[in-house]
Order: structure tokens, then sequence, then C-alpha cells
């Protein structure tokens, strides 16, 4: 089965937009564990406009499944990475103040940097995952940086599943094949959601884990927290 890991970053843009502690990010995290997810996920930017650093230090005594801190390693990023030692550091190549992730790795023109970080990284016990695309050289540029894994960025699929052309899932079916025969494991995230999760799971051989945020929170203002965590591990099995 294909774990679950919950992004919880829209819980603390809701709480952020009115101030004090409402909702409780801490508590969300506890019960989405609770409800079956199998991992909590966070992606703390340099503004702090929605999950704040604070948050990722109080997050690691809650924490009870697979702990994933996402972000650009940049130095203040990687001291809070090795201060909370997550179960995965997932590398993302965010531009500052971008609204969301929108490209993965140029991983052979970041190797040797990428590599530093990875290896940091590994000496203290966490396992790395890279953001790549479903692009041949990407990936096998990620198997030289030393990476554990790769996260597939899945905005292309998802744009094209909701267009309807299933054709959209074969470069990330020959991105996973790849990724197998180099021995990394696969992620993935980025708008995947109740529409696409079960066909794109089913697609992808050797699918570890996904990190969903905020299409699962959007869904669970209808569906409800519990049942929404619910019906995605239905689909993963």
């Amino acid at each position: 089965m294909t774990k679950l890991s919950v992004n919880i970053n829209k819980i603390a843009t809701l709480r952020n937009a009115r101030g004090g502690n409402v909702p409780d990010l801490l508590k969300v995290a506890v019960d989405i564990q609770r409800f079956g997810g199998q991992g909590i996920t966070i992606h703390p930017r340099p503004d702090e406009r929605h999950i704040r650093y604070q948050d990722a230090r109080d997050l690691k005594a809650i924490v009870t499944t697979e702990y994933n801190i996402e972000g650009n390693p940049q130095h203040n990023f990687i001291d809070l990475v090795l201060e909370c030692k997550p179960d995965q550091v997932t590398l993302v190549p965010d531009a500052i103040g971008a609204i969301t992730s929108s490209a993965g790795w140029d991983t052979i023109k970041n190797q040797d940097y990428l590599t530093e970080v990875i290896q940091e990284f590994q000496r203290n016990g966490i396992r790395t995952s890279i953001f790549v695309d479903p692009i041949l050289e990407m990936i096998e540029g990620a198997k030289k940086t030393g990476t554990d894994r790769i996260e597939l960025y899945t905005e292309s699929f998802a744009h094209q599943y909701s267009l309807g052309n299933e054709k959209g899932i074969d470069p990330y079916v020959e991105a996973a094949k790849l990724a197998n025969e180099l021995g990394l494991g696969i992620n993935a995230g980025h708008d995947l959601s109740l529409d696409n999760i079960k066909f794109f799971k089913q697609n992808i051989p050797g699918l570890l884990e996904v990190s969903i945020g905020h299409a699962l929170i959007s869904e669970a203002l209808y569906l409800g927290l519990d049942n929404t965590v619910n019906m995605y591990l239905n689909k993963l099995k």
C-alpha cells in the first residue's frame, strides 16, 4: 500500500489569516494520524506565511507516524531540518515568494550542490528526497546525488487527467520504471486529489508515498477530515 502523508500547510494558512491558534495546527496533526494518516508533511517558507519555523519544532513531539519537511535547502532551512531531525526531508527548488511549487530540480546543473546538502542530512540520519519532473535525465541526475528517493512533481499529470487525457501519465510511468531500476524510492505530490489518485497509484510501479495537502483539505471542507483521509487510504490500497 502506498503511504499517505498529509500536508498541513493550508491549516496554518487558515490559522494565520485570523491570528491566534484556531484552527490548532498541532491538534489537526494529531487528529490526522488518529484518522489513519501515515505521515505529516510541512513546507515552511522563508516568509513563514503559513507554516512557521516554530511549528516545525513543535510538531516534532506530535508526529508519531512519519515527519516530512519540504523546502529549498537554504541556510535557515538546513539549520531547521538539522534541529528537528524529521524522518524525511524533501528538497524543493522554490523561488522566494512563490505561491506554490512549480518545477522540479535540474539535478544535472545542481548536482554538486544537492550532493553536498544530501550528504549533510544523511549524516544526521535523515532520509532524503528530491522533487523532480518526470524527465529521465533528471532521474539519472538524482541518482548521482546520492538521494534516497525522488518525489515526482505531478502537476502536469493532474492537469492532463482533468482534461480526460490518461496518456498524461506515460512520462511518470517511464520515470518510475527508471527510478526502480536505479534503486531510488518513489514519492509523488502536487495536485493529486480524490479524482485522480487511484489512477495514478495503479499505474506507477513502486510508489511508496504521496504527499497531499491543498486538495485533501479542500475536499475535507465538504466531506469531513476523518472521512477524506480514509477515502484516500482506500484509493491507495
